[in-house]
């Protein structure tokens, strides 16, 4: 831990680390580009919809990757012209769902009502369209399912005939070709083998149906930047293979990474703001919270750094470290017959950049401050929202 960076930082607060990111962007780029003559990387920014992060992803040459109108505006906003953006999900409206067609956007068809809505563009134009394809795990890769039907809620269902009846309906719009199909999928293995069998799926279905298409969206759900995890190497690879088994391999590839990218570019600081000692054990109150790192309290350990003012402290039998709100639960992690932390010390939680900013909620402390780290040194990029943020599209 850098005792100067650590000084200057205002707990709590996040870090994003420029070079991080631009380092698995590039990193997913170049392990594309040597399978792929055509290929995108679309930045997850239901991931981390940071609008700073946002606008640097483009710098690094991704798309965005939005799943409702309020993501696509925010895209907008950070830079992105509209084919430069890739719109999936079900909450498009009609007029934002239109108007990404019209401007050239990426856009996966995902319920019934943009079938319908597919029959208002202009008969005088010609638009390119993709499709989502329901991927059910247990059929396709039943070692990475989660048990023996793990459906998928979102796209068109191959197995009933949800699937074939789109096709027949974007067939019958003679202003509207189908260009693409979206497949994402993720699984809790994250394994190189569910992907090469879902590719394997969708080159099926696109034999099947006898589409012609321009692309294949896989979508995200990958490993990022670990050591002892597959690489984007081994992912690009797999699906390589098994689109060039069935003579695919000249097709487009989308990737939308979001944990891959977004995780290990951003790093949350606390600091402990009070020490209590207990029967059993002494309790740290920090400035931070779970909250801000752990939303959904799941995780059941951090990659942490302790900055100790001394590092020869007593050792202490057992030591919780909590956050500031005023949950009992809201605990982060124990250490036990580990040397003293003080008021003071500082404690630097690693890879937290996926589902933590998006997700953090207005609870007792609102958004808290986010720094960014680049050559050009270190800046501001958010500030802590205050009350005057917080009620500025309220009538009071």
């Amino acid at each position: 831990m850098d005792n100067i960076l650590t000084s200057t930082l205002q707990t709590p607060c996040f870090l994003l680390d420029e070079k991080e990111l631009g380092r698995g962007i590039s990193g997913f780029y170049r392990s594309l580009k040597k399978r792929f003559a055509h290929c995108i990387v679309g930045y997850s920014v239901k991931t981390n919809s940071l609008p700073y992060a946002i606008a640097k992803a483009k710098d690094f040459g991704c798309f965005a990757e939005v799943v409702s109108d309020d993501e696509l505006e925010l895209a907008l906003e950070c830079g992105y012209k509209m084919n430069e953006i890739v719109f999936n999900g079900p909450m498009k409206s009609k007029a934002r769902f239109l108007d990404a067609l019209k401007g050239g956007a990426t856009v996966n068809i995902e319920t019934h009502r943009e079938l319908e809505w597919l029959k208002e563009l202009p008969s005088d134009g010609f638009y390119k369209i993709g499709i989502r394809l329901g991927v059910n795990i247990s059929d396709v890769s039943l070692e990475d399912a989660d048990g023996e039907n793990d459906f998928s809620r979102f796209g068109f269902n191959d197995v009933t005939d949800e699937f074939a009846y789109a096709i027949e309906s974007i067939r019958s719009i003679p202003q509207v070709k189908l260009v693409g199909l979206h497949i994402h999928r993720t699984c809790h293995s994250r394994s190189v083998r569910f992907y090469k069998r879902s590719v394997a799926y969708a080159a099926s279905v696109i034999k099947k149906y006898h589409l012609d298409l321009d692309y294949l969206d896989i979508g995200g759900g990958y490993y990022g930047i670990f050591p002892n995890a597959p690489t984007f190497d081994d992912y690009v690879t797999a699906i390589y293979e098994s689109l060039q088994k069935q003579g695919l391999e000249k097709l487009a590839i989308i990737v939308e990474p979001g944990n891959a990218l977004a995780a290990s570019a951003f790093t949350y600081y606390s600091q402990v703001i009070d020490v209590k000692q207990l029967p059993d054990c002494r309790i740290l109150t920090t400035d931070g919270t779970r909250n801000d790192i752990d939303p959904f309290f799941h995780k059941n350990g951090y990659m942490t750094e302790i900055n100790r003012t001394n590092e020869f402290g007593q050792v202490v039998p057992l030591q919780i470290v909590a956050g500031a709100t005023c949950l009992e639960y809201d605990q982060l992690f124990r250490l036990e017959n580990q040397p003293e932390i003080k008021v003071g010390d500082v404690i630097e939680y690693k890879n937290v950049g996926a589902y933590t900013l998006s997700l953090t909620p207005m609870f007792i402390n609102y958004f808290p401050r986010v720094y960014s780290l680049s050559s050009d040194g270190l800046k501001l990029v958010r500030d802590k929202w205050t009350a005057k943020e917080y009620i500025q599209k309220s009538n009071i």
